[in-house]
């Protein structure tokens, strides 16, 4: 799975204009096609997993409601496209421009490389899983610059749940050194519906310094469509930052499987993974 993750840098808005289009329309063609999908919302950090080779995951909060003083709506999206063995493309953002006391949102406009470095229980095999993402961050909406983010994540899992564990650090597109520690626990995998939490600091350095905790619940219809809803408050540097999230996120095929189809099998080969 793909996730915002270190969806941290500037405070302000992002990208969505084009990633929310493509959100919709994968939306549209999901439904007229009866695909299942999968993925992985809401949190601010992620996961040590990559969309499978071939398969494109969307993460889209249609709608969400931030308060930071004056209410505001947020809406946000993610694009995941797992272009080879456990390497994943993630393009994010959002159109919103919000205040600099909103401190930094679960999706920064940005464009990431993700790859898995030690495969483990997110990926069907045994230990913890280590993954990577790293890239670019880009402007915000009506802003100017450009920075770097990388972040190391690990993730493991056991009867009780699942823990994934993040480590961000960035350069902010104006140019602020930003340090990024995240905690996220999941309940019962095998649970259809799922207890969620996360807490995180993230400093930026002579600025800024968030502390948040979110708690909400993953609602995971299958392996390929799951919904989810939170409630996160944070305070940014004393102020307190109230915000509910809520999304779904799924995920289909766009590369035919190059496994010969058997015999009698009349709608092509097309695999569903995870």
């Amino acid at each position: 799975m793909a996730s915002r993750q270190n969806r941290v840098g500037n405070p302000n808005g992002r990208l969505a204009g084009l990633v929310g289009g493509i959100g919709w329309a994968a939306a549209v063609v999901t439904c007229l096609f009866a695909w299942p999908a999968a993925a992985y919302r809401p949190f601010d950090g992620t996961d040590a997993g990559v969309a499978d080779q071939g398969e494109v995951e969307i993460e889209f909060q249609p709608a969400g409601a931030f308060s930071a003083g004056p209410t505001k709506p947020l809406s946000e999206a993610v694009f995941n496209y797992g272009f080879a063995d456990r390497w994943e493309l993630v393009l994010q953002g959002t159109a919103q421009v919000l205040p600099e006391a909103a401190g930094p949102l679960s999706v920064s406009n940005g464009a990431f490389l993700k790859y898995v470095l030690v495969p483990g229980v997110l990926q069907g095999k045994q230990g913890p899983s280590v993954a990577t993402e790293f890239g670019p961050l880009l402007p915000p909406a009506g802003g100017s610059g450009v920075g770097f983010s990388w972040t190391g994540i690990v993730s493991q899992r056991w009867e009780w749940g699942t823990i994934h564990l993040n480590t961000a650090t960035n350069l902010t597109p104006d140019h602020h050194g930003e340090l990024f520690f995240d905690a996220i626990i999941e309940g019962p995998n095998e649970w259809k519906v799922r207890p969620v939490f996360e807490f995180y600091s993230d400093s930026v350095i002579n600025q800024q310094q968030t502390y948040s905790a979110l708690a909400g619940a993953i609602w995971q219809v299958n392996d390929k469509l799951s919904f989810d809803a939170a409630f996160r408050h944070a305070l940014v540097n004393g102020h307190a930052v109230n915000e509910i999230r809520a999304g779904l996120t799924f995920a289909f095929k766009v590369e035919k499987d190059a496994t010969p189809a058997k015999p009698g099998v009349t709608f092509g080969n097309w695999g569903l993974s995870r």
